[in-house]
Parts: structure tokens; sequence; C-alpha cells
């Protein structure tokens, strides 16, 4: 085949800032390091080897082996603790859900612990800490933060008059003593100064020589004439005024030297009041901490954090934190916990694990760490960051101490150790005991698998595979190994198989590497243009080629589209349920189409669906960047708010919009927000208004078929049945194909079984993504028929949970109660669903197993502690067992 000539551009091309891509080293069929070259033919490919995969990371989180024993344990302790520790606990709670990559979970852990914090710093750290985990997801980067606590909730100070007016009163017929500064005297009331403090009480007013004098020398005493005319004012009205920040420090330390607690707390809020930014953050936290001023460090503290990850990047911020002298000065002003360290560590080494911040943070998290899985966390995370930094004693020695406080995971750490020391049989030798000594989990057979090789290696990561179908280093491995054989096509069907429920950059650079080497240039296209779409900074071929500057050469040699051959395209795919392939065609058609605004919704949405949650969100924030109306703009504004669960927010959003410019995305937005707010039938019918009202607005077919197919379903929801037929039916022919779904569950309701279960084939036949069609054609067949829908499901999507708690009724319903035990577990050991632990409990307690029942409720409850079933079969256990 004709060559295209992509090396010679490359060579010629700039690759991210001044590397240039050397002819030699670089050719877009080579996914990695280079290796020897292509010889042109699609299958001669043997750029790629398994031996260029990188290992997949030991992660820095605490991951127990069974997470729903220690949620379990987690959920107990909550039970019975004091509200002082509840926090604590949830804090802890929030790290079982960030290991297993349950970002909601984990927000409402941190957002229930700073429920029960105890202290305005507790409740400081884990407003801030919320606020970080949702910063992309914030309308305004400046608003207050998700817990609704834009301010300390501290008391503050009244206004007064400003400096002249307030010192005015200095020689007044009330004024009975005179301190002396050189030939300087400032009058004052002898009891009112007395007043400030006990020891001014004693020297004016017990046996000292001060008490029998009416002037008194005072000018060594770290005062000027002007702060002491300042602390005379303060005496006699109770206020300091509107002061420069320099008078009220003076009087801040001359507080502190003389007791004066009560014009200390003045100073101290006086000058929290000043700090706007960073920089105001910056200049007076030395002072504060200093003063030890609780109110001053708290408002600094939370400006630092309010603007992290990059004050964290300041120097002048990080030394507060880095050693153990500037913590016990946080430790004096009440200011120093483990949730502030680990917050801070969290962030250092999301910015880069490798770093001397990340390490020293670490070591200060670890003097705070009070509990056995505190301390497991700590230890493991110092044994992450000493092995990126390849100091791999240290790394050793953090990683054995996380395994004697219980962390098994840091096993799998200890054996990476040993491998980059060159001991390979000592590595594999760690992780065979590993399995041998615990219930066996999907990581420590992919973690095996790397110490292995041949037969043995491919079965540690089918196992892998079979334990975790969320793994994806094992399909990579295969897919390259399969390359390898020069088998590219076996190679893009294993690739594919996870692609198809977990859509991955590293994954979707893979599948472009093998569309390369068969010169699929257009399957290359499309992946490299979605990839784009999830990381707009991707780099390829080790770091060494962004994926912008590679789709450049690339498009060089497929067709061009106009902007009509991209609708037609994405109307193609849209149709078909390609979400890659939208996602591709929406990306091509952001670099010209002049409406952004519209397409970056159709983004988020495509993102949405190929659950990328953060990238959408990053998609929706683009789309309200990039409008070009008011009322448009609100629109976005409001699927921001609904898509964080701000609904009637959002419903406000919409009336906003609608009140402006009646339009389709408006009226959709309100009737979405308002069907997921109430179902009563009053709310049934408003929501067929505002459909009806959007149809009427115009908008395109692909929209309009959502219309449709959402008008469908609540004249579904009210027995409409004909009516319902009919909007599905006017989908279909806009070719909006998920329709074919809405009218299967029209003809079921209506008692063709027959017709909902071919309904459902057509969608199949059509769809690219098939699990759901194949999930929801089995309620329409005969069990073994459903049973085998659901198999493929499975197959097809793993995550999906209901073909699971189906196989496992069907076995209970036979009587056969460990194994329906035991197909509940499979989905529970790398999915913490609520549904999935309710009915392992219930099944449990069907069998007698109090403690199993019992521990999968608690689990249960830790993901939502309001299921009412859960709490009712809690209750029933708990009846039992006492």
């Amino acid at each position: 085949m004709k060559s295209l000539g992509i090396m010679d551009s490359c060579r010629s091309s700039q690759v991210h800032a001044d590397v240039c891509v050397d002819k030699a080293t670089f050719d877009p069929r080579l996914p990695l390091k280079a290796g020897s070259k292509a010889d042109g033919e699609s299958c001669s490919y043997s750029g790629l080897s398994v031996s260029q995969l990188a290992d997949p990371p030991i992660q820095p989180y605490y991951k127990p082996v069974d997470y729903v024993d220690t949620l379990g344990q987690v959920h107990q302790e909550l039970e019975v603790s004091p509200d002082h520790d509840k926090s604590r606990l949830y804090l802890e709670q929030s790290f079982v859900f960030r290991g297993l990559g349950e970002l909601k979970l984990l927000r409402r852990s941190l957002r229930s612990a700073w429920q029960h914090a105890t202290s305005t710093h507790e409740k400081l750290v884990y407003a801030s800490w919320l606020k970080y985990e949702r910063r992309e997801e914030e309308l305004d980067s400046k608003s207050a933060d998700c817990c609704g606590v834009g301010k300390l909730d501290l008391p503050q100070l009244e206004g007064a008059d400003d400096l002249l007016q307030a010192c005015s009163t200095s020689g007044s017929h009330d004024d009975d003593i005179v301190f002396l500064f050189g030939s300087e005297r400032v009058h004052c009331n002898r009891q009112k100064i007395a007043a400030l403090s006990a020891p001014f009480y004693a020297m004016l007013n017990g046996c000292f020589t001060e008490s029998q004098t009416r002037a008194i020398q005072f000018s060594e005493n770290g005062i000027s004439v002007v702060g002491m005319k300042v602390v005379d004012t303060f005496s006699k009205t109770g206020t300091l005024g509107r002061l420069p920040p320099k008078i009220i420090l003076e009087v801040l330390s001359f507080s502190n030297r003389f007791f004066c607690e009560r014009m200390k707390v003045a100073c101290d809020q006086s000058l929290a009041a000043l700090i706007h930014n960073l920089d105001d953050a910056i200049a007076f936290v030395d002072y504060g901490l200093e003063e030890t001023a609780q109110v001053l460090v708290a408002t600094c503290l939370q400006v630092f954090l309010r603007e992290l990850p990059l004050s964290l990047r300041n120097p002048n911020v990080s030394k507060h934190f880095c050693n153990a002298e500037s913590r016990k000065r946080f430790i004096a002003v009440g200011h120093s916990s483990f949730a502030l360290y680990a917050l801070l560590s969290q962030v250092a080494m999301e910015d880069d694990i490798s770093s001397q911040l990340s390490a020293s943070l670490l070591c200060q998290l670890r003097d705070c760490a009070s509990s056995f899985r505190q301390r497991a966390l700590v230890y493991h995370q110092q044994g992450c960051v000493m092995l990126a930094r390849k100091q791999y004693k240290e790394a050793l020695e953090f990683f054995q101490a996380a395994a004697e406080e219980g962390h098994a995971y840091s096993c799998a750490g200890i054996a990476r150790v040993k491998l980059k020391c060159g001991d390979k049989q000592a590595a594999f030798k760690e992780t065979t005991c590993l399995i041998t000594c615990y219930k066996a989990c999907g990581w420590m057979y992919q973690e095996r698998s790397l110490y292995g090789s041949g037969k043995m290696k491919m079965a540690d990561l089918d196992k892998a595979t079979e334990l975790d179908p969320t793994l994806t280093y094992p399909y990579k491995y295969r897919a390259a190994a399969l390359m390898d054989d020069h088998k590219v096509v076996e190679a893009i069907a294993e690739i594919n198989r996870v692609l198809c429920f977990k859509v991955t950059p590293d994954c979707l650079e893979l599948r472009i590497y093998f569309c390369l080497a068969l010169q699929d240039y257009d399957g290359a296209v499309r992946d490299i243009r979605a990839l784009l779409t999830l990381d707009p900074a991707y780099m390829m071929y080790t770091g060494r080629v962004s994926a912008a500057q590679l789709l450049v050469l690339l498009s060089e040699h497929v067709d061009q589209w106009t902007k009509a051959d991209c609708w037609m395209q994405l109307y193609d795919r849209w149709s078909s349920v390609d979400d890659i392939g939208s996602l591709a065609v929406v990306h091509q058609m952001l670099e010209t189409d002049p409406g952004k605004g519209l397409l970056y919704f159709r983004q988020s949405l495509l993102l949405l669906r190929l659950s990328c949650p953060k990238a959408a969100m990053r998609s929706l924030r683009l789309a309200r960047e990039h409008t070009t109306s008011v009322p448009e703009r609100l629109v976005y504004e409001g699927w921001i708010l609904y898509d964080t669960g701000h609904r009637q927010e959002a419903l406000q959003k919409a009336e906003e919009s609608i009140s402006i410019h009646r339009s389709f995305e408006a009226f959709f937005l309100k009737a979405y927000a308002l069907a997921d707010t109430s179902l009563d039938p009053e709310s049934s019918t408003k929501v067929i208004n505002l459909l009806e009202e959007a149809l009427r607005c115009p908008s395109d077919g692909l929209r309009k078929g959502q219309a449709l197919n959402n008008l469908g379903s609540v004249y579904v929801d009210c027995g409409k049945f004909d009516l319902a037929a009919d909007c599905y039916v006017s989908a279909l022919k806009i070719r909006h194909t998920r329709a074919h779904q809405g009218l299967a569950r029209v003809h079921f309701l209506q008692g063709d079984r027959k017709s909902a279960y071919d309904e459902m084939t057509k969608l199949i036949e059509k769809a690219c993504n098939k699990a759901s069609a194949y999930e929801k054609r089995s309620e329409y067949c005969e069990r073994d028929i459903g049973i085998s829908d659901l198999n493929m499901v499975t197959k097809i999507d793993p995550l999906r949970t209901y073909p699971y708690r189906y196989r496992a009724a069907v076995l209970m319903d036979n009587h056969r109660e460990q194994e329906a035990i035991a197909e509940l577990s499979k989905a529970i050991a790398f999915k913490a669903d609520l549904q999935l632990l309710h009915l392992r409990g219930a099944f449990y307690e069907c069998v007698g197993d109090v403690a199993a029942a019992l521990r999968d409720c608690r689990a249960a409850l830790s993901v939502d502690p309001h299921h009412t079933d859960t709490l009712e079969l809690q209750n029933k256990v708990m009846q039992v067992r006492a």
C-alpha cells in the first residue's frame, strides 16, 4: 500500500513546545517506543510489544480486601460512637469509597463528616474538601462552598468610627491615669484599663507601685502612643474602629503580652476581615500564628484551601504545612488535624506524586493519624510516593508498615518494590502468598501476572478479569499480545470488550494504534477525536506526540466533511447508538461551527451516556462559556445545577430563560427537572404541556426525538398508551432509535408480549451499544431466553447489576441459596451497589446467617443511610440476633 508520508510530516512538525519528532524514531503505526518498522502490509505490524505496556500503578488509596466488611465495621462504629468522633468515621468511610472509585458516595461521606463536625476548624476543612472535589461543577469559581458555608461561622465586629474620632475621648474628665511615652502622654481611665485583664487589674489596683501613682512610665512595653490611644478607646467603647493593619497588629501583640483576651478577639476579628485573597492570606498568616490569633489563622487557612490546588504550588503557602514546627504553630491556634493534612496530601499527590511536597505533607499526616485505618492509609501513601521517587528502601518500609496495619493491598506495593530491585521471583512469591492468605480479588491476580510468564501469566489475567472486569490492564495486555502475534482484528476485538462499558483514554489510545496498524485511518481519527474530548491535552507515544498533533497529520488522509456531511454523519451515529462515533463527529463540528454552545451541550449528553461525568461537566461548562445569548446561558446553568443535585434551582433557571425567550431547550429542561422532582398526576400534566411546548419550538430532529421519547414515557406513566405509541412512532420516523424501547413497553403493557420482544429485537439489530436493549428484551420473553439475554448483557457490560439480581432470584426460587449468594457476590466484589447489598443481606437472613446479613445491611446503609427496605431488614435481623 502506498505510503501516506506521515513520518515525513511528523519530522517537519513541531510537537508540544519545541520537541521535534524524528523520522527515525516516530512512525504513527508504532504505539510506544520505536521498534522494527512495519513493512506496509496491514498484518505485518510488529511495533507493539507487551513489554512496552506500562504496569498498572499502585493506587494511593485505602483498598481493603473486603470493602463490604470494612463499611459494615465503620457503620457499626458510627451507631455507637460519641458525636465528636463521627466526623472521623465518616472520613474513614470516604477512604473506602475513594478506593472503589465511587465519587458520589465519597462526596456524601465528606458531607456527613462536615455535618457532624464539632469544631470550626473541622467544618472549615470538610467544607473546603467538598469544594475541592466539586471544583469543576461550580457555576462560579469564586462561589461559596458546596456546604453553604461561604464564610466562617464566627462572631463579627460591629463597625465604629475611624481612628481620629475613636481616639478623641482621651483626656476627658473621667481620665484619672496617665501613661507616659517620653514627652508624650496618653490619658486613660484607671478602672477601664484595669478591666482589660487580670495583670492590668493587679498592676493598677493591687500592691504594685503603679496603683498609687497617677503617671506611669510605659515607653518600654512595646506599644506606641497611637497604639495606646487605641487601647484606651477600646477600654471605654469595646470597639477598635477602622484602623490600619499595622496598628491592629501592634495592639494584638500588646493584648497577648498583657492577656487582654477581649481586646485580642477584637483585633483578631478585625485583621481577619482584611483577608480577601491569597496575597492577603500569605501576608498575614505568620502574624496570626505568632500571636495565636485563631480567627485570623482560620480565615487565612480558608483562603489557602479555597484556592487549592494553585495555592499549594506557592512556596509561601506550602512552607507552612511541610514540617513539624509549622504544624505545632497550627496546633497552638486549634487549626491542625488529620483531615487538614489528608486533604493537602491528596492535592499534592494529584499534582505530582513524586514531589518533595507530597513526601513532606505525608510525614505530617502520619503524625496526626489516630486510628489503624488512618495509619494504614498514610503508610500506604508514603510507600506510593517513595516508589514514584525511586526510593525503594523507604517505599518497602512504608508498604510493610501499612500491611502490618491490616492493609493487604500494600502487599502489592511490596511486590512492586521487589521487582524494581530486580527480584522478580520474590515479587511473585509475595503476590502468591497474598492470594493464598486472603479472599481472592481481581487486583491480586493482576498484580501476580506482572511477575509471571506464558500460560500462567494469561491465566492470572483471565482470572483478574473474571473477578473484576473493571480492571483495564488485562484487556490491554491480551490485546497487545494478540498484536505481537499479528492478530490485529482480534486485538481490536479484545480492547473493544472493555470499551463497550468503560471508555478510558488509555484504551482508546491502544485502539488507535491498532487501527493504524490496519491502516484504518478513519477509525484512528474517530478514536483520536473521542480521546481529545476526554482529555484535550492527551499525549501519545509515551508522551512524545500530542493526540492533537497526530489528528492534524491523519486528517489529511481521510475524507473531509462539510457541515452538511457532519450533520448527516451525526444522525447516522446517533441513530445507531454509536456514542463514541457521535462524540467524534461533534468534536469535528466544533472545529468549524460557530454555534459552539449547543454542540458542547450535545457533547456533554454523549459523555454522560458513556459514564464520563467529569468530562461531561467540563463540556457543559464550555457550553455555558460559548453561549450566544442570555436565555441559552441560563439553560446550561440550569443543567449544571440539575446534574449537581440542585433540582429546584435548575427549575428556576429554566423559568427565567423561558421568561426571556421561549426555546426548545428551556422547556425541555423545565420538563425534565419537574418530572424528576415530582411524579403526581398534576405534575405529569405540567410535564406533558411543557414537552408539547418544547416540540412547538424550533430544534433539530435529534433533540425532538428525545422530547417525543420523553413525552411517550410520561403518557405511559399516565396510562395513555395510544398517545404514548404515537409519540414513539413519531420519534422513530425521525430516527430516534431508542424509541423502540418505549414502544416495546407500550406493547407489553397492552398485553402483546411478542410485539414487545420483536420491538426490542429491532433495537438490538440497529444499536452499536446493545447491553441495555438485551436487558430490556429479557423482560418480554420466557425465563430461559431471558437468562440468555441477561448473560449477554453481563458479557457486554458487566457493570449492569440487574442481570446478577435476576439470576440470583431465579437460583433462590430453586432453593439454591448458596449459588444465589455467590451470584450476587460476583458483582458486589467490584461494585458497591445498594440493591445488590440489600438483596444479599436478605438472602443471608433467609439462610440464617445473621452476622453476614447484618454486615450487608450496614454496608448498604453506608451507600444510602435512608433506604427504607434495608432499615427494616436490619431491624428484623437485629431482633433475631437479640
